[in-house]
């Protein structure tokens, strides 16, 4: 990206908010640890840079919001780092027409993100107080083109249906195939993959039935529990 690009996300994050006291945070953030490293894409940047990840993060580690680092949320659960959330989103390739089905709800941050790109995000999670807090924060910041369900997410999305895109934000043993079934053809999935305490996070696309992988880097997430995750 262009000096200039840089200057007009800047402009546009500090004008959004001019009494916003994490904007200077949110401004660090996009600038080394997102734009520093590898993330190049100019919406993911800019979308990065407007959601609020204080809203999304437990009141006592809100100073901590914007350190380049995962945050425990409660029960066992964790909020990605924001240099993670972005690589995810950049590697998905979204766009508006996109319908996106996220598996792990978590605190909503990636969900709230996703939601900002993409048409529709469909979003579960096994654990109803982190449902029903990330509902709370997302309502709270008036977006309202996400769907939640509570369930078992290695299962799929309870309805007979198709995603263009999917991200799984919890580690798994390998591709759920319920997930591979509702991914539509030519569309890209993303998630950690892998035994053990790190994984890869790996992009696959579906063509013609084919599943083909392209491996991104290591990553540390939580298991994802359920019938084709691991065993609770």
């Amino acid at each position: 990206m262009q000096n200039s690009g840089l200057e007009a996300i800047i402009i546009v994050m500090q004008a959004k908010d001019s009494e916003d006291r994490f904007s200077g945070a949110r401004e660090r953030m996009v600038r080394r640890d997102l734009m520093g490293r590898d993330i190049t894409d100019p919406a993911v940047l800019d979308v990065m840079g407007l959601v609020r990840r204080e809203e999304f993060v437990p009141a006592g580690l809100r100073a901590q919001a914007y350190a380049d680092g995962p945050l425990s949320i409660g029960m066992g659960q964790t909020i990605s780092q924001p240099y993670i959330v972005a690589l995810m989103t950049q590697e998905l390739r979204v766009n508006s027409d996109c319908e996106v089905l996220e598996i792990g709800t978590g605190s909503g941050y990636q969900t709230a993100v996703l939601s900002k790109l993409v048409k529709k995000v469909y979003t579960i999670e096994r654990i109803t107080e982190l449902s029903t807090s990330a509902q709370a924060v997302l309502t709270g910041l008036g977006i309202e083109n996400v769907e939640f369900y509570i369930g078992d997410g290695s299962c799929g999305w309870p309805e007979q249906r198709t995603f263009d895109r999917i991200i799984i934000t919890a580690a798994v043993p390998k591709w759920p195939q319920p997930l591979i079934g509702q991914l539509a053809d030519g569309g890209l999935m993303i998630g950690p993959v892998g035994y053990g305490g790190v994984q890869e996070l790996v992009v696959c696309e579906k063509k013609e039935g084919r599943i083909i992988e392209k491996l991104i880097c290591g990553v540390r997430f939580v298991q994802l529990l359920g019938r084709y995750g691991f065993e609770d």
